[in-house]
C-alpha cells in the first residue's frame, strides 16, 4: 500500500463508538494506527486498549486514575495525561492526522474545537457539538481548512448520497429513525416505562445516554440539528421518517426529484470506517444485506404528539441562536435524571421544554455566551426535580 497510514486520535476510547473505532483500526493495521486514546474514567478498559495499540499518548479525563494508568503503561513508554485541559490539548499533537470525536455530549466541544483550529481532520460522532454549537464550529472549519466527516449513521449515509453531486442542488433530505422501542405506543402507556425498558434498542447497540435519547426520538432531534450544520441546510429542507427495520439510513432528494439512499445493515463500523478512510472504500468482512431476509420496508411518519422532543427539537432548530444549545443541556440532565430514577420518561420532555421557555434568547453567541448558557439551562433543569 502506497499510502501513508493514518494516525487517529479516538476520544472516548472506551465507549461504544471508541471501541468499535478501535475494531476498525485492529483490523485495518496497513491504513489506521492509534496514535492517542482518551477515555472518562474507565481505566481498566483504557490501559487494556493502551497494551493492545500501544498509542503515543492517553489521557484519563478523571485525574484521580492517572497513577493507576500511569504506573500500568510506564514498561512500554507511552506517555500518560490526566484532566479535561489535557483532552483538549492532546489534539494539538502534530502526528495526529484525524480526531474521532467520539465523546458523548457537551463535554465533547472544547477538544473538537481545538483539534479544527490545529488544522486535523474531524470524524465527528459527537453530534451535540454541532447542535450546541453548529454556527461556531462550521465557521471554524472553513476558516481552517478543516474537514467534519460525519460517523453518525445517517450522517453518513448523507455524505455517501451526496458523493459526486456536490454541484446539484438538495431539494430535501429525509432522516430515517427506527422508531426505539416504544415505536406505535402512545402518551399513557409511557407513563409507566422503565429504564430497563428504555434501554432495550430494537435494532443498534449504543451507550446509556445515546439509547435513551433514541427511545425519547431526542435523537433524532439533535440530528436534524447536526445535518442541518454539516450539510448546510435550511431547516424546510429536512424531514424525518420512521423506518422500523434500520436498513435505509438515510435518503437525498434533489431538485429534479430524483432520490438516492444508502442502504446496509445496521453496523457502526461501516460509517466508522468510511469516515476514517474517506475517499476510500476499504474491504471488510462485515455481514452483508440480503433483500429477500427483508421482503418488506416500510415507513411511516413520527409521532410528535406522543414523541415531543423530536418536535421540541424542530422548534429549537427554527429558532436558532442559543435554543438548540439550551435544548441538549437540558436534555443532559433530564436523561441524567431519568437514569437515576428521579424523573418518568415522559418528564424528560417536559424538563427540556420548560428550561427552553424559561431561559433567554440570544441570537448570534460566541463561545464564551455557548458555555454560560449551557450551565444556566443545566441550573434551571435541575430545578425542576430537585425543588
Amino acid at each position: 500500500m502506497s499510502e501513508k497510514k493514518k494516525n487517529i486520535a479516538v476520544l472516548g476510547s472506551t465507549g461504544s463508538i471508541g471501541t468499535q473505532a478501535l475494531e476498525v483500526i485492529r483490523e485495518n493495521p496497513d491504513y489506521f494506527c492509534a496514535e492517542v486514546l482518551v477515555a472518562n474514567s474507565n481505566s481498566t478498559l483504557l490501559i487494556e486498549q493502551a497494551l493492545e495499540f500501544t498509542p503515543n499518548a492517553v489521557v484519563i479525563a478523571d485525574e484521580s486514575k492517572y497513577k493507576e494508568v500511569k504506573a500500568a503503561l510506564e514498561p512500554k513508554d507511552i506517555k500518560v495525561f490526566a484532566g479535561t485541559k489535557a483532552i483538549e490539548q492532546i489534539v494539538e499533537m502534530d502526528t495526529i492526522d484525524i480526531v474521532l470525536a467520539g465523546i458523548v455530549g457537551y463535554a465533547g466541544l472544547a477538544s473538537t474545537m481545538n483539534a479544527i483550529k490545529h488544522g486535523k481532520q474531524i470524524a465527528l460522532a459527537n453530534k451535540e457539538t454541532l447542535v450546541v454549537a453548529g454556527e461556531l464550529v462550521t465557521g471554524l472549519a472553513r476558516q481552517y481548512g478543516v474537514n467534519i466527516y460525519p460517523v453518525d449513521s445517517e450522517h453518513s449515509a448523507i455524505f455517501q448520497c451526496l458523493a459526486g453531486e456536490w454541484d446539484n442542488k438538495i431539494e430535501k433530505i429525509y432522516l430515517t429513525a427506527s422508531g426505539g422501542p416504544f415505536r406505535g405506543k402512545k402518551r399513557e402507556e409511557l407513563l409507566t416505562i422503565t429504564k430497563a425498558q428504555a434501554l432495550k434498542h430494537p435494532n443498534w447497540s449504543m451507550g446509556a445516554k445515546i439509547t435513551v435519547d433514541s427511545a425519547s426520538l431526542m435523537n433524532k432531534g439533535l440530528e436534524v440539528i447536526e445535518a442541518k450544520w454539516l450539510f448546510h441546510l435550511q431547516p424546510s429542507q429536512i424531514d424525518v421518517i420512521v423506518h422500523p427495520q434500520s436498513i435505509v439510513h438515510s435518503i437525498v432528494q434533489f431538485e429534479d426529484g430524483s432520490m438516492k439512499a444508502q442502504m446496509g445493515l445496521p453496523d457502526m463500523k461501516l460509517p466508522i470506517q468510511y469516515a476514517l478512510a474517506y475517499p476510500n472504500r476499504i474491504k471488510n468482512t462485515f455481514p452483508r444485506f440480503d433483500f429477500i431476509n427483508y421482503p418488506n420496508l416500510s415507513f411511516e411518519k413520527p409521532d410528535l404528539d406522543t414523541f415531543t422532543n423530536l418536535k421540541l427539537a424542530f422548534d429549537s432548530m427554527h429558532k436558532g441562536g442559543n435554543m438548540p444549545c439550551i435544548l441538549n443541556a437540558a436534555n443532559e440532565i433530564a436523561v441524567q435524571a431519568f437514569l437515576e430514577d428521579k424523573i418518568g420518561f415522559l418528564q424528560m420532555s417536559d424538563v427540556v421544554g420548560s428550561t427552553m421557555e424559561k431561559m433567554t434568547f440570544i441570537k448570534s453567541p460566541d463561545y464564551n455566551q455557548y458555555v454560560e448558557c449551557d450551565q444556566e439551562a443545566r441550573r434551571i433543569a435541575r430545578m425542576q426535580f430537585n425543588s
